[in-house]
Formats: structure tokens, sequence, C-alpha cells
């Protein structure tokens, strides 16, 4: 899947976000401090905010083109958005938030179907409880298992360990990578973590003060040192 940004500008509160990219890896990071735009760019893309000028396709399909007066609505762009928080509903249960959205979806891939996407997320013996008697990481499961059962046909995951410590962020990782492994839904990442980059991701996109500054593959942006822990290599 190919996501292309032509000539995209947007204000933001400090910056100009201004974008000319295509974002073709199955799964690529948005890595960048905070307040970076990285959120921003990916409201952008599933359709929660819209630039000023230029124009958002997938597949050659466009979904925003301001100068073509084109704007598709978010809930028809069968993308997944799973927000740092989760934005889990919590007055219903775990299935319910699971199944929110699901029965809408005619036409459903092989594998994303409820036993199996709980299963592969290890969350089938959470269905029955509420959300306010979760754990955070338990929570990240189940806001990624909702947008999973949603069918997307790109997942776009905001900093979704951001807040847990790091052994629970160590744990979940494994999780994230076994998404990409089974389900083989392009996924596009943000996070300022490099650990996290390496980890999940084949490509990298560094996002500075709104404009990419610089962009490849982990292993060639990212170096590791006496610790195995990584830093952005000097550009």
């Amino acid at each position: 899947m190919s996501v292309a940004l032509h000539g995209v500008r947007m204000p933001l509160a400090h910056f100009t976000l201004e974008i000319d990219a295509v974002l073709d890896g199955p799964v690529t990071a948005i890595f960048g401090a905070s307040g970076a735009g990285k959120t921003s760019l990916l409201e952008l893309i599933a359709g929660l905010r819209r630039p000023s000028v230029g124009a958002v396709r997938i597949d050659g399909v466009e979904l925003t083109d301001v100068a073509g007066d084109v704007w598709v609505p978010p809930e028809w762009r069968a993308i997944g958005y799973v927000p740092q928080e989760g934005a889990l509903f919590p007055h219903l249960s775990v299935r319910k938030n699971l199944l929110y959205g699901h029965d809408s979806i005619r036409s459903r891939p092989a594998g994303l179907n409820f036993e199996h996407v709980t299963d592969v997320l290890e969350i089938t013996a959470l269905t029955d409880r509420a959300i306010g008697t979760l754990s955070g990481g338990e929570k990240q499961r189940v806001a990624l298992g909702r947008a999973l059962l949603a069918a997307p046909r790109l997942l776009l995951l905001d900093e979704p360990l951001a807040g847990l410590d790091a052994p629970l962020r160590e744990r979940l990782i494994p999780y994230l990578a076994r998404v990409r492994d089974e389900f083989a839904i392009p996924m596009i990442y943000v996070t300022h973590s490099p650990d996290e980059v390496v980890a999940l991701c084949d490509a990298v996109l560094v996002l500075t003060s709104g404009r990419v500054t610089a962009r490849g593959r982990p292993a060639d942006l990212f170096t590791t040192a006496t610790r195995p822990r990584y830093e952005l290599r000097e550009l």
C-alpha cells in the first residue's frame, strides 16, 4: 500500500506542517520529539484534520485534495486509528468495545474475526470485563483489537506505548510485532522511542517542527553504542 502526501501544508500552533512524501513500507515509523507534528500528520491521513493546501492519496485514490475540493469523511476511509489514550468507551464492556463498528463491515479478510484477533492479542479472558478494571497495557491491546476488527486497509498507531513504564512497554512490543506479522495490514507508527522503531518498523520518517529532516531504514538512521539503546545518527 502506498500513502502519498503531495504538497501538504497545514498551519499548527507554532509552525506549519509541510509534507511531500510517499509512505509505502509495511510499517513506517513517524519519529520525532514531542510537538514535532507527528499526531497532526496521523490526523490528516485519518481525515480528522484538513490541510490548507495539498492532497492525500492511498494507492492512487484521492482522500483529500484541496485544489480539487475532494474530501472523504473519516468513516469512509477504511483507516483504523488508535490514539494515544486508546479512546475506549468506559460505559461499554471489553466485548462491546471490540465489536463497536464490527457488524457494519460486509467484506472481512480471512483471520480478522473476533476469535482470532482476541487470541493473537491474548485478551479473550478480558472480554466480559469493564474497561475501568483493565491495566494500561490491557487497554492498549483492547484498543488495538477494536481497530483491527473494523477491517482497516491501513492502521495508524499514535504512540501506543506512551505513558507505560519500561517493563510494560517491553512486554507489549511482541503483541505489536504479532499484529504486524499475523494480519499484514500496513501500519504508520508514531513514536519518539528509537527502540520501538528498530524493533517494529522497516522504514522511518524523521519529523522536526513539521518538516521531514531524514528518512530511510532504521538500521541506516540509528546506531548503537555500548548500550542496547539507540540514538539518531548525525545527518
